[in-house]
């Protein structure tokens, strides 16, 4: 193992013990669910839109789950801030797979995506583009 992925180790380590963005936001502008069944990842994601509608002003997650969804979770959180919902719209996996800095296995990759799915559909059902999307499922 180098030195390098060691510190990302590390890195997921503590936005798993010490999550940044954790916790409820008063009065959202939208807000929006999801499990990773296979794992029994849960996670809530809370977001206020800047007063231009576009621009995510700050992101929220409450949940509990494995160390890879938690860390991804924290992680992403502090990346959407400053964000508009069209840059939001355009991430994906890799874009997350990334922020973590280390190769995970095809089974963890649910893990570490959901927060994104979670987000994003949060995002396409405040803008009318999705409806009867109760729960996000990364199955």
């Amino acid at each position: 193992m180098s030195m390098g992925s060691d510190m990302y180790r590390q890195q997921i380590l503590d936005h798993y013990k010490n999550p940044r963005n954790y916790g409820d936001l008063d009065d959202p502008t939208f807000s929006h669910v999801g499990e990773n069944p296979m794992c029994g990842d849960e996670i809530k994601v809370d977001v206020n839109l800047a007063d231009d509608g576009e621009t995510i002003e700050y992101a929220a997650f409450s949940g509990e789950g494995c160390a890879i969804s938690q860390a991804s979770a924290s992680m992403l959180t502090d990346e959407l801030q400053g964000m508009t919902l069209d840059e939001l719209d355009e991430l994906d996996r890799d874009d997350v797979i990334d922020l973590l800095g280390v190769d995970i296995s095809p089974m963890r990759v649910k893990c570490a995506v959901l927060v994104e799915m979670v987000a994003q559909d949060g995002a396409a059902i405040y803008q009318g583009e999705k409806t009867s999307i109760e729960k996000t499922t990364t199955e």
